[in-house]
């Protein structure tokens, strides 16, 4: 699984290193040291804009994603909110796969997307990795604390 968060930076030709941690983590846990690269869903900037981060998955996860959304039965969309998924989710994506060091290249229309300039932020999220600049990490954040449901007696049974 996926877990933790890592900062690191990307330069002007859009190059950065993934986390050595997400890398054994697709390979020992995934099988596969391939992996899809694609936008987010929305984030909630505040003052009604949006902003998107990115997204990791496994290879094989990402496959399955694909199937659950070919004709998404059962997921209780409309069609117009299924084809709106699938332009935002499925057609940015690219198979990547990083170079020895661990690098890989971030394609300039989901850089400029994701607002990706010089720091980034890796978090991992179990079965696939979220990648944010600083600016939309923060939000991310701020939505989480007023978000978190304080009073669950489901996450209390957890121990949280």
């Amino acid at each position: 699984m996926f877990r933790g968060k890592f900062e690191t930076s990307i330069d002007a030709k859009g190059r950065t290193s993934i986390p050595a941690k997400f890398r054994e983590v697709l390979v020992d846990t995934f099988g596969d040291e391939r992996f899809f690269l694609t936008k987010s869903s929305p984030v909630r900037l505040g003052d009604g804009a949006f902003g998107y981060g990115l997204v990791i998955y496994p290879y094989q996860k990402f496959l399955e994603l694909e199937e659950q959304l070919k004709d998404g039965s059962g997921l209780g969309l409309s069609l117009a909110e299924l084809a709106a998924v699938k332009r935002t989710v499925l057609v940015p994506a690219v198979e990547c796969t990083a170079d020895k060091l661990g690098r890989v290249l971030v394609p300039n229309d989901l850089r400029k997307n994701a607002l990706l300039e010089r720091e980034i932020i890796f978090v991992g999220m179990q079965t696939k990795v979220d990648v944010y600049s600083q600016a939309v990490w923060a939000k991310v954040c701020e939505q989480d604390e007023q978000n978190y449901p304080i009073d669950s007696p489901a996450l209390a049974a957890l121990g949280l």
